[in-house]
Formats: structure tokens, C-alpha cells, sequence
């Protein structure tokens, strides 16, 4: 009985935030370069000797979805979408480096490459500071240049080259903000064999279908433990009847 009904109530409970996570994905399927948010279940067995019979049901390690999503063409010259595996590493306040794959950038008003967030891109040599009065294109190792748009434009002037990291996936953890980060907080090394494509995007990999059908799976579950919830209820009352006519 102990059994049924620790893992009826914690089973419910961790539906809920995997619910949540679901929930997540669906809100960020329109976010550029978003990697969907992964749940799992198992169980747990309470130590001690007088919990023989309960056993709990928790979330294993959130992880995340790495397989990339569709390439979608803009136009912008500052916009870029990593082909396939990879990550353009960004200059967080601290000093430290996270992760992206969102290549949505822009220039601030020093002309210092950054993200929408206000976060500096990374270069071989530091951040990556443009000039006024040139057209930008990035190549497809990264290289950002130059091409001053006066009467006479000369030769392209290379200006840096964005950082391009590749670290084993199962190195990387998902902060708060939504960057990634390498578990033991070290610096990726910069990867020549990751290529991005310029004037376009990476749109989330979140399949609006499958997670539309999880979220239902989990709610027929929720209902699922619920009802165990109830059945052992009704076992329990009716066990203690039965003693109580003995």
C-alpha cells in the first residue's frame, strides 16, 4: 500500500513539472536557435529500515534536445545560423563565456558586435568592434569584414572572427538565461571545423505536434495517479472496516 501511494503522489507531482517543461517548449517554438528543454522519469527507493515498501518517482537531470532546427534565410547581413553542430560563444557581464545558437546580432552604439541581449559576441582576439560606414558580411568560418561604402570602396577588411565552439554535448548544462554553459565552467576551445551561414537564422527545434501530444500523454498520466490515489483510498477504508469486525 506504502508503495502505490508514495509513487501515485510523486508521480503527479513531477507530471506537473514535466508539464511545465512542455509548456516551456511550446512558448519558445517562435525563440531563434532554441533547443527544447528534455524530462525522464525514475524511481527512487526511500533508504531506511522501516521504508522497505515506499518508493518515490522524481525527474532524472533536465537535458535538452540538441538536433538542429531549420535554416531560415533573411537577408540581414549581421544574421547567422551555425551549420549544424556548434556554438557562437558570448561575453556574459562577468567575464565568463556561454553559448548560443541564437545568431540574431546587431551593433551597439561603440559598434561592438553583440547579441539582442546586449551580449558580446566573441573573436579570436576579444569582442568584435565594426566601423561606421561599411557593409558587413560574415563568411562561412566565421570571419566578419569590411567593405567601406565611400565613393572609392576598397578591398574588404577582415575585422575578426566570430568564436566557434563545439564541446561534447553532454559537457554543456542550460542556465537560467537560456545560454549554455560547460559544466565545470571552463572556456570551449574555438573549433575551425564548425561553419555558420550568413543572412540567415536557425529557428527553434521544438515540434509544436509532438509536444502537443506529450502534453496530452501527460495529463491522461496525471489522471492515471490520481485515480491509483483514490483506489488505494478505497482499499485502505475498506481494509480497516474489515479489522474493525474482527
Amino acid at each position: 500500500m506504502d508503495r502505490l501511494i508514495y509513487t501515485a503522489m510523486t508521480g503527479a507531482k513531477h507530471i506537473l513539472e514535466q508539464q511545465s517543461t512542455v509548456s516551456s517548449n511550446l512558448a519558445n517554438v517562435n525563440t531563434t536557435g532554441f533547443r527544447a528543454q528534455l524530462d525522464s522519469f525514475r524511481a527512487v527507493p526511500v533508504l531506511g529500515a522501516s521504508m522497505p515498501t515506499r518508493a518515490f518517482v522524481v525527474d532524472s537531470t533536465t537535458g535538452a534536445d540538441f538536433s538542429s532546427g531549420s535554416i531560415q534565410h533573411t537577408g540581414n547581413p549581421l544574421d547567422v545560423a551555425v551549420n549544424g553542430k556548434g556554438w557562437i560563444a558570448v561575453q556574459l557581464e562577468d567575464g565568463t563565456e556561454a553559448y548560443t545558437r541564437n545568431g540574431n546580432l546587431k551593433l551597439s552604439e561603440n559598434g561592438v558586435l553583440q547579441t539582442q541581449d546586449g551580449l558580446s559576441v566573441l573573436g579570436d582576439g576579444g569582442q568584435i568592434s565594426i566601423p561606421p560606414d561599411v557593409n558587413v558580411t560574415i563568411a562561412k568560418d566565421g570571419s566578419v569584414s569590411a567593405i567601406d561604402v565611400g565613393n572609392k570602396p576598397g578591398a574588404a577588411n577582415t575585422l575578426g572572427r566570430i568564436k566557434l565552439v563545439n564541446p561534447p554535448e553532454d559537457t554543456l548544462v542550460r542556465g537560467d538565461d537560456g545560454l549554455f554553459r560547460t559544466k565545470d565552467g571552463s572556456a570551449a576551445e574555438a573549433d575551425a571545423n564548425v561553419t555558420v551561414v550568413g543572412g540567415a537564422l536557425e529557428s527553434s527545434n521544438v515540434n509544436v505536434v509532438d509536444a502537443m501530444v506529450n502534453m496530452i500523454n501527460l495529463s491522461r498520466q496525471f489522471e492515471m495517479n490520481m485515480s491509483m490515489l483514490k483506489n488505494a483510498e478505497s482499499n485502505e477504508s475498506k481494509a480497516s472496516q474489515i479489522l474493525a469486525l474482527s
